[in-house]
């Protein structure tokens, strides 16, 4: 080995020591500081989706899109330390098309413990964001492993437009695997069900209504020409197993359309259409922000919930289906909450002393919150071992 060779590699080691002693003052989750909004990053709204298609719980409800601001928290030690991945490498450089539960299983055994080893870097244009050639790594501090962002991408401070994806920090869940909610997932709220809007008749002598013709609806008054609007039929009932109450009703989205005239009723004209709209059909404004960027994470309460439906109406689940849950922010839940998805113990016969006895439960899959409201969430399997069902239980995740 050169001479000049020696020096580099002593120079390096140096600037890593630099550098991990330079951490030491940086903080650990950058939105610790906003507790009461876990989920403030930049949201997508349907409306900017491919299709322009949305789907609504709880129609005029919508997230707020605030961007996070860089706070400097007091560092927290941890019990105990976080398990990394097997084969973990010391350094990752962001790529096009990450997303932050990739990242984070990279380094991780466990994806949701990232903000406990999350350092942001104050030195860094929106530290709290990664993006697109940004260089992370790993580094230890009083003995425990820590990631931050050694480098920042020339992209984030670029003072220029941003026209294109290397330029956009990227998402915590894959926004192609919640497309699908934005078109098609459709639970309305057994308190909005009576409020929304409904198609009573079609212009012209049509029982039935499909693309290009318009109808009539009642309860538009609050709206103006121009707005959006899905056209939703109201399905089965979603009971609550735990306590048989009625949460809600499963919604079939059939067409999209525009408010061309308002009045009582008003005219809708209907621009896509996917099964006829009859009478009786409910309309929801096409409306809904779900936030993309925000840190998975283990709950803060105890849950302990099952899962009621999934948004495509298939009976087994795989992963990167939407599903829903019958826990939500009354129960504690909150976007990016992860949840271990676990199968029912199968109940058998005892050969030995007769009867039956019931199997434990087996972790079956990782569910990321992605959506909340007051009884319901919405979550995308991250992770199916085996094949998850309607009704199979939701819980905190162990280690």
């Amino acid at each position: 080995m050169s001479f000049s060779t020696i020096c580099l590699n002593k120079s390096l080691r140096l600037t890593v020591l630099t550098l991990a002693a330079t951490l030491a003052g940086c903080s650990l989750n950058p939105f610790s500081g906003d507790e009461p909004s876990r989920a403030t990053a930049p949201v997508v709204s349907s409306s900017q989706s491919q299709g322009g298609a949305s789907a609504s719980l709880e129609p005029g409800q919508s997230s707020a899109s605030t961007q996070p601001t860089y706070s400097e928290p007091v560092l927290q030690p941890m019990g105990e330390r976080v398990p990394l991945a097997s084969g973990h490498p010391d350094e990752y450089v962001v790529k096009v098309g990450d997303t932050l539960w990739d990242i984070a299983g990279t380094f991780l055994k466990d994806p949701w413990y990232w903000p406990e080893i999350w350092y942001v870097n104050p030195d860094i244009e929106n530290p709290h964001l990664i993006y697109p050639g940004d260089v992370l790594g790993l580094v230890y501090i009083d003995g425990q492993p820590r990631i931050t962002n050694l480098r920042g991408s020339a992209y984030r401070m670029s003072p220029q437009a941003r026209v294109t994806p290397l330029t956009e920090s990227i998402n915590s869940i894959p926004y192609e695997a919640v497309a699908a909610f934005l078109r098609s997932g459709k639970i309305v709220a057994k308190d909005e069900f009576e409020h929304l809007p409904y198609l009573v008749a079609t212009r012209g002598d049509h029982l039935i209504a499909s693309a290009g013709n318009d109808i009539y609806v009642r309860g538009l008054s609050d709206y103006v020409p121009g707005t959006r609007f899905n056209v939703v039929h109201i399905g089965d009932p979603l009971i609550d197993p735990d306590d048989n109450r009625l949460i809600g009703y499963q919604g079939l989205l059939v067409a999209e359309g525009t408010m061309r005239r308002g009045g009582d009723p008003a005219t809708v004209s209907l621009t896509d259409t996917f099964q006829e709209a009859i009478p009786g059909d409910r309309l929801i404004p096409e409306v809904i922000d779900l936030p993309l960027n925000f840190f998975p994470r283990a709950p803060s309460s105890a849950i302990d919930g099952r899962i009621l439906a999934v948004v495509d109406g298939v009976t087994q689940i795989a992963q990167y289906q939407v599903v829903v849950m019958n826990r939500g922010g009354n129960d504690g839940l909150a976007v990016g909450d992860v949840l271990s998805v676990f199968r029912s113990g199968e109940e058998v016969r005892d050969h030995i002393k007769g009867g039956k006895v019931r199997l434990p439960d087996e972790k079956a899959g990782t569910v990321m919150v992605f959506k909340t409201y007051d009884r319901i969430s919405y979550g995308l399997v991250m992770e199916a071992t085996q094949a998850l069902h309607v009704l199979d239980a939701v819980r905190n995740p162990r280690r």
